[in-house]
């Protein structure tokens, strides 16, 4: 054996794992990235582009989805005050997801085995208890900054 030897099958398959590692976070990224470039250049604010909130229309408050929209096209135009107006849970969702995003990437780069989240049922009642607070909130008067405008 000399030194145009051929490369082993583990060397080789380790080589070619790498993109494939690489594969479903990037896959995540481009489905979350295209509905956002959408978001980003049609305006939520402009009546007519998206459906009315049902439950908004159902009982007049506003859901913890409420302004979603307006806060993703408000972040795509870099404008965070505006974001946390139209809803402030969902800014907190996006860097949430955004950081176990990049530990999805990093470890996938690594080849390490993505370390599984798991939030206990005391975490998720208080998750809900959050979400209820910050629902119930900003239909009250004290909470107005934190309801999307009106269209």
């Amino acid at each position: 054996m000399g030194v145009n030897a051929a490369p082993t099958a583990s060397a080789a398959s380790a080589r070619s794992s790498a993109p494939r590692r690489l594969l479903p976070p990037l896959t995540a990224l481009v489905a979350v990235a295209v509905p956002t470039g959408y978001i980003a250049a049609v305006d939520p604010n402009s009546p007519g582009h998206y459906p009315d909130c049902p439950f908004l229309a159902a009982t007049g408050w506003w859901c913890p989805g409420c302004g979603g929209l307006r806060c993703v096209h408000a972040l795509t135009h870099g404008d965070l005050s505006g974001a946390l107006h139209d809803n402030a849970v969902a800014v907190l969702l996006f860097a949430v997801l955004a950081v176990l995003w990049l530990r999805w990437l990093w470890c996938a780069v690594r080849g390490a085995p993505v370390p599984r989240l798991a939030l206990g049922a005391r975490r998720w009642v208080l998750v809900g208890l959050l979400v209820l607070v910050f629902t119930v909130v900003r239909n009250l008067p004290i909470g107005a900054g934190l309801a999307p405008p009106l269209v």
